[in-house]
């Protein structure tokens, strides 16, 4: 059975968490409720090799609690009542540096922040870049609308029901 959500989910809720990629971590909504949650993969792993409710009694109560989600996104998972929200391979924030350099329209900035963003070191070059020239600000907007666009195309493929307002 396939879980549908009728109230629609709060498209900036989506672009926050997208924002926030930590490692280790997994980040779910919740189709029934709306809600994102965030896991861990240690916690995952848990609730993976669990067996019992005793086996969790050794962990505090806020990792209980984070365990007994994780236990829910595994149970649930085939139905639809969780989707996995994109993480930093799906939102591939190099590329979305390349495409601001190539929108700057200042050739020599373009040029400087496309050197920028070569080789190793490439994100903090690039930070210091956009500062030194000036552009922070129109990156920080480039980059929020492709965050948006993503989150849109993730809602339709996967047939979330989404509103927006900034």
């Amino acid at each position: 059975m396939q879980v549908k959500r009728m109230e629609p989910v709060k498209l900036q809720d989506i672009i926050d968490e997208m924002e926030i990629q930590m490692d280790e971590h997994q980040k779910y909504l919740n189709n029934e409720t709306g809600k994102i949650i965030t896991i861990s993969s240690e916690e995952l792993g848990i609730a993976e090799d669990s067996e019992e409710d005793d086996d969790f009694l050794e962990y505090p109560d806020w990792q209980r609690e984070s365990i007994d989600a994780a236990i829910d996104v595994l149970i649930n998972w085939g139905n639809g009542k969780y989707i996995e929200l994109p993480d930093k391979w799906d939102i591939h924030e190099y590329s979305i540096m390349e495409a601001f350099c190539g929108f700057i329209s200042n050739d020599r900035i373009s040029t400087e922040l496309y050197s920028a963003i070569r080789g190793r070191g490439a994100f903090c070059r690039f930070k210091d870049a956009i500062c030194r020239y000036g552009v922070e600000d129109s990156w920080y907007q480039f980059r929020y609308e492709a965050f948006k666009k993503l989150a849109i195309e993730w809602c339709e493929h996967h047939n979330v029901l989404y509103e927006y307002s900034k």
